[in-house]
């Protein structure tokens, strides 16, 4: 009898589904902070309908994008350095361009451009050294750069906060 018991016993615990925890897929949110510079996540399954609303946290140098108010995606940035920061505040897209190039400096190409202000403020592909490093634009992991690109329209709000 004994014996029948650890059988049953054991036969419950390799019939049991793993923990939870162990294998649960991490939310966009919970990855959010353990990306290194230049990563992003993109949440394939995520609302595919409903309003876009992008987060850039110059604290964190991260992007959050909800979608009907769901993370659907989270970006390192590199933002404006000291003298040169990136506004804060609630802005739309104004201009978007796939291939773009800077007036104000040297001709420098900012692919997947998508301009907040009209004096220079843009998201773009560009370098992630992991901290504040432009003159004023966001710069983005290209890959990510492309598919914000890809969902956003003129208009799409971004809110830039510290």
């Amino acid at each position: 009898m004994k014996r029948l018991i650890q059988l049953g016993l054991l036969a419950c615990v390799a019939a049991a589904p793993a923990h939870a925890a162990k294998h649960r897929q991490l939310s966009v949110v919970e990855k959010a902070p353990r990306l290194n510079p230049g990563q992003y996540v993109w949440d394939a399954k995520g609302p595919s309908a409903g309003p876009l609303f992008l987060v850039i946290d110059l604290s964190k140098q991260r992007a959050m994008l909800y979608r009907d108010g769901v993370p659907i995606a989270a970006s390192t940035v590199s933002t404006g350095s000291k003298g040169r920061e990136t506004p804060t505040g609630v802005f739309t897209i104004l201009q978007k361009e796939v291939v773009h190039r800077s007036r104000t400096y040297d001709d420098a190409p900012m692919p997947y451009m998508q301009r907040l202000t009209w004096k220079g403020v843009a998201m773009h592909a560009g370098h992630l050294p992991g901290y504040a490093a432009s003159h004023g634009c966001i710069r983005l992991p290209k890959g990510f750069a492309k598919l914000l690109y890809g969902v956003t329209n003129l208009g799409t709000p971004v809110m830039i906060v510290d």
